[in-house]
């Protein structure tokens, strides 16, 4: 058994009461939606036309979201309906990022994801999805797809059908007759935050109430909303259509999902496992004893660091009252999970390698020590592999992000290790250790950013994520924080110097051009339209 949709676009009217009844059914939020109609004008004035697309879960049997999700919050069913289970969810938004389709949200009431689960309380009783039950025209088709006597089934085996982004390998159960690519793919229009007969802007979790304030508070907003009903507004979309087609309804933006707290983690988080990792490279290079090599002021330091990553991690939950789920209620498949248990190593090790230290055990602390630098070489690397897990964003998918994110790790920690061997340390012999790490960890940066963002990208999406940060929004902070500051400007002063003051200079500029430099990866993938 296995459950499906088709959306029959010869019969769709555009009349939205698939919509409205699967809010009734499920006490939707306004804001925010289950299924939506997606209209697009397309054609030469006059002879244009509008499509209606049927939007919302996918059901896919590959689903991403059930891969990436730490709490078994998602889950598929035997029959091929992907559900989920509120009371286990924490808001993380990770299944928002996998989604390809764009089909979850945060409910804002209960702040968990929820999403079209195939009226599955119906399909138990043996009743039908309640679009399907209300759509007029019978555009809407549900069924077993495996049963050949299923009318879903004799219209797969009869008729020519398409699917949303067949490339990304989820096996989507929702199927599109006379679907038009216009409207089936994203990136054919341009993605608004007002639409016809639509005034709604709420953002994600708690970023919403900030996203309605600013929405509201937009002087350009506020003229398109006063504009919709006038002839200005007529006169303007009849000049869209003498173009590209033109997304004239669609469901509300949901904006940023991971905000300032997943890129500020990401900095915290490589300060944390750098300040080790850069330690044993000191160890390894200058011939220092080990316990110089790690001394306090690095146990402390990543101590405080890694603290700082779990509260910032925590905080960008939209449950945080549930985050130990993570480590007690955990899905294995999840990096989220992996990375929990990671840093929880990690902190571990870190106590060990104290304790050691305190009480002068030099063979317990050794080994504790290289123990602990393996796991924070994990907890240096473990988001690339979360990141690539959000299979929505296809810039993430990167081969490289693994490279970047450990060599922005060993980059902040050696950044790091010069403040404090300035102020506190006051090591000579990790001067050398410190510069040369930093000089061949900015090369390696650089070559990471140019493979990034040169080759030829995939995907219509990686492609405009590429572009925009080099040519669009992110170009000067790019250009001129990331490039200039964080890797040109250091490098020369390197080179050209050795002195201490002059290396932490260079680490301080390192450090500018990280924080950029995590913020745009994180934010500029997420800019790109999913439906």
């Amino acid at each position: 058994m296995k459950y499906g949709f088709i959306i029959d676009n010869r019969k769709c009217i555009g009349c939205h009461a698939c919509t409205t009844a699967c809010k009734s059914e499920h006490q939707v939020a306004v804001g925010v939606n289950r299924t939506w109609v997606k209209q697009v004008e397309k054609g030469v004035f006059p002879n244009t036309r509008r499509v209606f697309s049927v939007l919302r879960c996918n059901h896919c049997t590959n689903a991403p979201c059930v891969e990436i999700c730490p709490v078994e919050a998602l889950f598929i069913r035997d029959d091929g309906i992907v559900d989920f289970d509120k009371d286990r969810c924490i808001g993380c938004k990770s299944c928002m990022q996998a989604c390809p389709y764009d089909a979850l949200y945060i409910d804002p009431e209960n702040h968990t994801a929820a999403k079209c689960n195939y009226c599955a309380h119906r399909i138990d009783i043996g009743l039908e999805p309640a679009c399907v039950n209300v759509c007029p025209e019978h555009a809407i088709i549900s069924g077993d797809m495996d049963n050949p006597d299923s009318e879903i089934s004799q219209l797969l085996g009869r008729e020519e059908v398409t699917v949303r982004k067949a490339e990304k390998g989820t096996v989507p159960n929702l199927f599109y007759i006379d679907g038009d690519q216009a409207s089936l793919v994203p990136s054919a229009t341009e993605k608004s935050s007002q639409y016809f007969w639509s005034a709604q802007e709420r953002g994600v979790g708690h970023y919403a109430k900030e996203a309605e304030k600013m929405a509201f508070s937009n002087p350009d907003v506020m003229e398109t909303l006063a504009q919709s009903n006038g002839t200005h507004g007529a006169a303007k979309s009849v000049e869209v259509l003498m173009g590209k087609p033109h997304r004239v309804y669609d469901a509300p933006d949901k904006g940023i999902l991971w905000g300032w707290e997943v890129s500020a983690y990401l900095v915290t988080k490589a300060i944390a496992a750098g300040v080790i990792l850069v330690g044993l490279i000191g160890w390894f290079a200058s011939g220092m004893p080990i316990d110089e090599s790690i001394s306090w002021s690095h146990l402390i330091t990543s101590f405080v660091f890694l603290i700082a990553t779990g509260v910032l991690l925590v905080m960008d939950l939209d449950r945080p009252d549930r985050f130990l789920n993570v480590l007690f209620r955990p899905q294995s498949k999840s990096w989220l999970v992996k990375g929990g248990y990671a840093i929880t190593l990690f902190g571990l090790g870190l106590t060990i390698t104290a304790v050691a230290k305190w009480f002068g055990w030099t063979l317990v602390f050794q080994s504790a020590a290289m123990a602990t630098g393996v796991v924070g070489l994990i907890v240096a690397i473990y988001t690339a592999y979360l990141f690539a897990q959000a299979k929505g964003r296809d810039f993430w998918q990167s081969p490289m992000l693994p490279v970047h994110m450990l060599t922005h790790s060993i980059l902040a920690g050696a950044a790091f290790l010069a403040l404090l061997n300035l102020s506190i340390l006051g090591q000579a012999a990790l001067w050398p250790v410190l510069r040369w790490t930093l000089i061949v960890a900015l090369i390696i940066s650089a070559a990471v950013l140019i493979f990034e963002l040169t080759i030829d990208h995939p995907t219509d999406d990686a492609r405009r994520t590429a572009e925009s940060i080099v040519y669009g929004n992110y170009r000067n902070r790019f250009w001129v924080a990331v490039v200039a500051i964080g890797i040109i400007l250091p490098v020369f002063i390197l080179i050209l110097s050795s002195t201490p003051m002059m290396i932490v200079a260079a680490s301080i500029m390192c450090l500018i051009g990280i924080i950029y430099s995590e913020h745009i990866w994180v934010e500029a993938p997420q800019k790109i339209s999913l439906s």
